[in-house]
């Protein structure tokens, strides 16, 4: 938009500059021409007065000698002829050859009219000045004096002046930029700022943090009352968004009392019913558990979003986590028939929450524990991404199991979202959910792929901690 704005103000002032320079230029190479034309035209006339006698007496001796003289102080060449058009006298031996412009004016001189100014001679234009004016002897034309002026001199002036207009227009551009690049960064500076300060308002407000003012009270009054309404905007979705977090916390924490209470009561009823409604009370029980499943999954999203709303992110060691996780995870996925394998290389760190390794992994191998088929394995791996910048490191979880149809890919990640084909496995759909999160909310991000062995391979890709440099 700079650059628009510069090029806009560039062709104004090169317009306005033009606009000046050009007919100054133009008019004061008429003047000069016309100051040339007036002093040769009353040479020229003076010339056809002094051609009177001579053409009568047909006696130019003394003529052409004042001719010659002329041309050799002035560099004016200069011809009498007669009626016929035979020379009578000249300033040189050999007369110039008159072109089609100057055999007209001759032939208008010959008619008894004086000599109209040329048009404007340009500085490319070579040709030389020419006027013919009749010799009248008692009223009747007896001949035409004609003086062929060279246009250096007049060509040259001309060039000053159009060079210096042209070293004008251009020294006009070079002020009007030196101007306009701080007028212009002056009022691009508010847009600038929202455009450089959307996408951190957008992290700041998606991980509860304030977001950090766009204004800063410099630009146009217009663009300044742009960047505080865009400043109230942020900071009313921020609201918004914190008081719904609050709320799923707060409704989370405050149904899991009543639904203890109703699964104990539901506890105490095993035994009691009888016939039909057997089947109804286990029905129940298993709704109660999985009402407790959601709720669990809505309070460890909301723990997440409450802990990135402080920058809480420190150095942290991947290789304990994972083995925790995998020693926590192995007695269930061996009971199941599973293998659970580790792979990668250690040593690596990452800007990461407290336990934001360990809930991510939670998620991603609950997931892969639940739809990975007994005698399937399940492959934790940990790499450096090559080529990343900044630097990242990819935490994976590799299943055997069915996968995902690649058209649903996309909508893993949604709450509460469940492959249409898969309904009949338990679960709340907030796993992936709560690990694509925590992820986002450390400046990651959480990338679903499908193998060509088959299953699914989920890698938190997190941004990766280098030790400092000496």
């Amino acid at each position: 938009m700079r650059t628009r704005l510069l090029v806009i103000v560039c062709v104004l002032v090169g317009l306005l500059a033009l606009g000046l320079g050009v007919p100054l230029a133009v008019s004061n190479s008429r003047a000069s021409q016309q100051e040339l034309f007036i002093d040769r035209l009353t040479d020229t006339i003076y010339f056809a007065s002094r051609a009177q006698r001579p053409i009568t007496e047909d006696s130019a001796a003394g003529l052409a000698e004042e001719l010659a003289r002329y041309d050799e102080v002035y560099g004016v060449a200069v011809t009498v002829v007669d009626r016929a058009g035979r020379v009578v006298a000249a300033s040189r031996a050999a007369p110039p050859t008159l072109d089609a412009a100057g055999r007209e004016r001759l032939q208008v001189a010959l008619a008894s009219r004086r000599s109209a100014a040329p048009p404007l001679i340009m500085p490319w234009d070579t040709r030389p000045l020419v006027l013919a004016e009749p010799v009248l002897v008692d009223g009747e034309v007896r001949g035409a004096a004609i003086t062929v002026s060279p246009t250096d001199a007049l060509r040259a002036a001309e060039i000053r002046v159009w060079s210096l207009v042209a070293a004008l227009v251009l020294a006009a551009l070079a002020l009007g930029v030196l101007v306009a690049v701080p007028v212009t960064r002056w009022i691009l500076r508010p847009v600038r700022r929202l455009d450089e300060g959307t996408g951190r308002v957008t992290r700041a407000v998606l991980a509860g943090r304030p977001a950090e003012p766009v204004s800063d009270g410099s630009g146009p009054p217009e663009l300044r009352r742009l960047t505080l309404s865009f400043d109230r905007m942020a900071e009313s979705v921020g609201q918004a968004l914190s008081t719904q977090r609050a709320f799923v916390a707060d409704a989370s924490h405050q149904l899991r009392n009543p639904l203890t209470a109703l699964r104990l009561r539901l506890s105490n009823l095993d035994g009691h019913v009888e016939g039909d409604a057997a089947e109804e009370h286990v029905a129940a029980l298993e709704e109660a558990e999985r009402l407790s499943g959601v709720l669990d999954g809505l309070l460890a999203l909301a723990r997440a979003e409450r802990d990135a709303g402080v920058d809480r992110e420190v150095d942290t060691a991947v290789d304990p986590a994972v083995d925790d996780r995998l020693d926590a995870w192995r007695p269930l996925a061996e009971h199941t028939g599973l293998r659970l394998l580790r792979g990668g290389v250690r040593g690596l760190r990452v800007r990461m929450t407290p336990g934001g390794i360990e809930t991510v992994l939670d998620a991603l191998l609950d997931n892969a524990v639940k739809f990975t088929p007994p005698g399937g394995t399940v492959t934790v791996t940990v790499r450096p991404v090559r080529g990343a910048d900044p630097p990242l490191v990819d935490v994976a979880v590799l299943d055997t199991g069915p996968g995902i149809p690649p058209e649903e890919l996309e909508r893993a990640t949604d709450r509460f979202w469940r492959s249409p084909g898969q309904n009949n496995v338990e679960g709340s759909g907030l796993g992936l959910a709560i690990a694509a999160r925590t992820v986002e909310l450390a400046g990651g991000s959480l990338v679903l792929e499908l193998p060509p062995s088959g299953g699914l391979r989920a890698a938190a890709r997190l941004r990766r901690a280098l030790p400092p440099t000496l």
